[in-house]
């Protein structure tokens, strides 16, 4: 994946947004998942929000999102309520990459990507020259080339997944969601997604990503959001908040923390099993 390419035009006409979440409670029928959390994504910075499992982390993606409705609370886009606000206008300020994905049967890598785009469109905004050049750029950065016409239905997992995530990219929004990115790729094309997520923000964009390998968290993000039964338990960088206790408390597991020593990210060895 060439995350070299030239990414000044994915970000949109603005370079940040903010993305706010006050007194949030979400439900899922009668069973309350997350109450009362607040949270605030960091602009140009990439969050990494982890946890065991169940433990609410898509839930919380899904409603910054808009795609989940709060029982109670806010989620504030740029100071104003997410839900108030115009569909066409929200997705053109964020985008969201779910962790389940389905398309038309028969629809092109191109056709996916292009989709993109259409947030952008309109009667008086047809497709356009710039247009073209997002979507060739989002393929380039996703390592797509010469798969544009490929059936969705005939890449491997990792192919598949990599062009949702330039399709994610063609929508230029300044606020990228993305619900475990890494899931179905090897470890090389892991590195290269991780690595493109930062050039984004690099560029200004703002992104918030389920992440379930906490190595790959603390090494390519910003802040960490620590989960537990729908509650944030910890916040702020990695190197700040991330101790043998947490890991405990997160995963019920013992171990030593030590910095990696290219980067000085933390890094989790002598892993074991927690004594009762």
């Amino acid at each position: 994946m060439n995350a070299a390419v030239p990414l000044q035009t994915l970000l949109g006409h603005e370079q940040q947004a903010t993305l706010s979440a006050h007194e949030l409670v979400v439900a899922h029928d009668r069973q309350v998942i997350i109450d009362g959390l607040e949270l605030q994504l960091a602009p140009g910075q990439v969050t990494a929000i982890v946890g065991p499992n169940g433990c609410g982390k898509s839930t919380l993606l899904g409603a910054l999102a808009r795609v989940l409705r709060p029982r109670g609370g806010s989620i504030l886009l740029d100071g104003a309520d997410i839900h108030r606000r115009p569909s066409r206008e929200i997705a053109r300020r964020l985008a969201l990459l779910p962790q389940h994905t389905s398309a038309p049967e028969g629809m092109t890598v191109l056709d996916l990507v292009r989709f993109g785009r259409q947030p952008h469109q309109g009667w008086l905004s047809q497709w356009s020259e710039e247009d073209q050049h997002i979507v060739a750029e989002a393929l380039a950065a996703a390592d797509l080339a010469g798969l544009e016409q490929r059936v969705l239905d005939q890449l491997s997992g990792g192919q598949r997944q990599r062009a949702w995530i330039a399709m994610a990219i063609a929508q230029s929004t300044p606020l990228l969601l993305l619900d475990e990115p890494t899931s179905a790729l090897d470890l090389g094309h892991q590195i290269e997604v991780f690595e493109l997520i930062r050039a984004l923000a690099g560029r200004g964009k703002t992104v918030a990503m389920v992440v379930h390998d906490l190595a790959s968290a603390c090494r390519y993000a910003d802040q960490l959001v620590a989960m537990r039964d729908g509650r944030i338990i910890a916040h702020g960088h990695p190197r700040d908040i991330l101790t043998p206790a947490l890991v405990r408390e997160l995963y019920g597991i013992e171990c030593d923390i030590t910095q990696d020593p290219a980067n000085g990210s933390p890094m989790l060895v002598n892993v074991r099993r927690a004594r009762r």
